[in-house]
Parts: C-alpha cells; sequence; structure tokens
C-alpha cells in the first residue's frame, strides 16, 4: 500500500517588490513632472522594468496567495506602466512619424479617467488593509485628477503641479510601505508601523 504526502508550497508576500517597483518608477516620473529633469526617453526603462514588470511579478504571486486586491492592483498598474511607456514612446517617434503625427492628449486623458475610476474603487478597498496603503492610494487618486485635468487642458498649470506632488507622495510612501514590508518580515516584528485597517466598510 503507497502512502501519500501532502506537500504546501507557501509563497512570500510579493507586495514589497511590487511597492518597490512603484516607488521607483513614480519618483523618476515625479522628478520630470515638477521640472527637475527635462523628457520622458530616461523614464521609458523604469516604467517598463519597474513600474510594469515589478508590478507584474507581483501581481501573479499575489494571484497564488489567493489575495484578490493585491493581484488586482498590482496587475491594473503594471499594465498602465506598460500603456503610458508605449504612449511616451509613440510621441518619442519610436513607431514612425505617422503614429506620432496623430497623437491626441486626450486620449490619454481619457484613460487617465478610468484609472481614476479605479483607483477610487480601489481606495475603499485599501482602507481595510493599512494606513499607509490608504494614504498611497489617496495620492493615486489625486495624481489621476491632476493628470486628467492637464490632458484636457483644464487650469494646466495648477494640475500638472498637483501630479507631480501628488506623484511624489507616492514615491515616498511606496518606499516606506517597501521597507515595511520587508524588515517587519524579516524581523518577524513590528519595526516599522504602518497602521492598522480604518474598520469603516469591513467590521
Amino acid at each position: 500500500m503507497m502512502n501519500t504526502q501532502s506537500v504546501k508550497i507557501t509563497n512570500c508576500d510579493p507586495s514589497a517588490l511590487g511597492l518597490f517597483g512603484l516607488a521607483m518608477v513614480t519618483l523618476v516620473a515625479s522628478f520630470q513632472k515638477l521640472g527637475i529633469t527635462e523628457g520622458v526617453s530616461m523614464i521609458v526603462p523604469w516604467a517598463i522594468f519597474l513600474g510594469s514588470f515589478a508590478q507584474l511579478f507581483a501581481c501573479i504571486n499575489d494571484s497564488k496567495r489567493n489575495n484578490i486586491f493585491g493581484t488586482t492592483a498590482f496587475g491594473a498598474y503594471a499594465m498602465f506602466w506598460f500603456a503610458i511607456a508605449f504612449s511616451w514612446m509613440i510621441q518619442l517617434g519610436v513607431f514612425g512619424p505617422e503614429m506620432a503625427a496623430q497623437v491626441d492628449p486626450k486620449h490619454l486623458g481619457v484613460a487617465y479617467l478610468g484609472y481614476l475610476i479605479f483607483t477610487l474603487f480601489m481606495t475603499i478597498g485599501a482602507a481595510e488593509t493599512h494606513k499607509v496603503l490608504f494614504i498611497i492610494f489617496i495620492l493615486i487618486d489625486f495624481l489621476f485628477i491632476g493628470l486628467t485635468f492637464d490632458s484636457f487642458g483644464i487650469a494646466k498649470e495648477q494640475m500638472h503641479l498637483l501630479a507631480g506632488v501628488s506623484e511624489l507622495g507616492v514615491s515616498l510612501f511606496s518606499f516606506y510601505g517597501a521597507a515595511a514590508c520587508v524588515l517587519n518580515a524579516h524581523f518577524g516584528r513590528i519595526f516599522l508601523p504602518v497602521g492598522k485597517p480604518l474598520k469603516i466598510f469591513k467590521k
């Protein structure tokens, strides 16, 4: 008679890598929006490898852990950065002058509006994770508000500044969230506090 043995494979929390990817790409992008750096050519690699692939890795591994919130958030924002990277490449003429000549910034405005809607309902979910993640989502809300209005030419200067400041805030809080995720798990105790869930929607 053969004995059967069950083997359970445990995956670690991929949030630290996903948050680090988000922190890096928003740091680079926010500096450009705030006028500290110029152009988007050198942001494209960071958008693809950190904004996209790092968050896609976190998405896939969160799916294995049956974490629908993490899977959806990391996956959606990974695809956002893939799309943004390709949008910038189109604007820069990588795919030919014909495509670059037909660029309408309002197309991006519509996409930003869609992501604003997505982020708003994800912010509700983030409220029941921890306070650092909730703050990150609030800042992403303001980022997409700024990007949407800027793309449609509404109060462009003010909205561009709002987007840049919000994006820098996303980066700083994401760095903190990534550090907390790694160090709290590594030391087996609360090394960096992230705050408790708000317990508004989930009792």
